[in-house]
């Protein structure tokens, strides 16, 4: 059998909380103490809001997949996602020199794969004429939501690298997962036959006065 790329967790969690975080700050991989307003937290931070807000998507698909088995697939593809997201946040919470060879990362092979996968998925798509707003499904609403915060996170991530390391992985994967969730969000309500919401700007107040 082949090695794995990355090392496995040894951790063993069996006490929540420690109290030496009650003075704003906290620690990272390599242990050490840093503010929790820094911006590498913020980035990390920001990772791990995206990955519950995908898991959020992947419940909705779970419960839609029931008279559609073809949106399997994406739920499949969201939660190979999370587990990359979390080995994203691994290396994000690691000075360069503490990054042990086995860590946890993304890595190119991550960020063709969901070239792939939005080659793939956007291949059926009509042609934009406008751009979309999120809803028609409320699966599409979480995808953009996701989509959102994953523009947030690279933003940070390319905030960060201007003051620390940042692996170029990690901001391409960012760029294109978020690529690749617009993509995902159309797709979602073309399998349910949901009309996708076109951005009208002459429906603002203002073109009624």
């Amino acid at each position: 059998m082949a090695e794995k790329p990355f090392l496995e967790p040894r951790i063993a969690l069996n006490r929540i909380y420690t109290r030496r975080g009650d003075r704003g700050e906290t620690s990272l991989a390599g242990g050490q103490r840093v503010p929790k307003n820094a911006l590498r937290i913020e980035c990390y931070g920001t990772v791990d809001e995206l990955n519950s807000a995908v898991g959020l998507a992947c419940v909705s698909l779970e419960e839609l997949r029931q008279g559609q088995p073809e949106l399997q697939v994406l739920r499949n593809i969201l939660h190979r996602v999370q587990h990359e997201l979390f080995n994203l946040g691994s290396i994000l919470a690691t000075y360069p020199d503490d990054v042990h060879p086995q860590q946890p990362r993304v890595t190119e092979i991550e960020i063709e794969r969901l070239e792939q996968e939005i080659d793939a998925m956007n291949e059926p798509l009509a042609p934009l004429r406008s751009f979309v707003l999120p809803g028609g499904s409320r699966v599409n609403a979480e995808l953009h939501l996701c989509r959102t915060i994953c523009r947030r996170a690279e933003r940070i991530a390319v905030a960060l690298s201007h003051e620390e390391h940042v692996p170029a992985d990690a901001i391409g994967y960012l760029n294109r997962l978020s690529d690749a969730l617009f993509v995902w969000s159309r797709w979602v309500n073309h399998k349910l036959g949901a009309p996708e919401v076109l951005w009208e700007p002459n429906l603002a107040a203002s073109a009624n006065r």
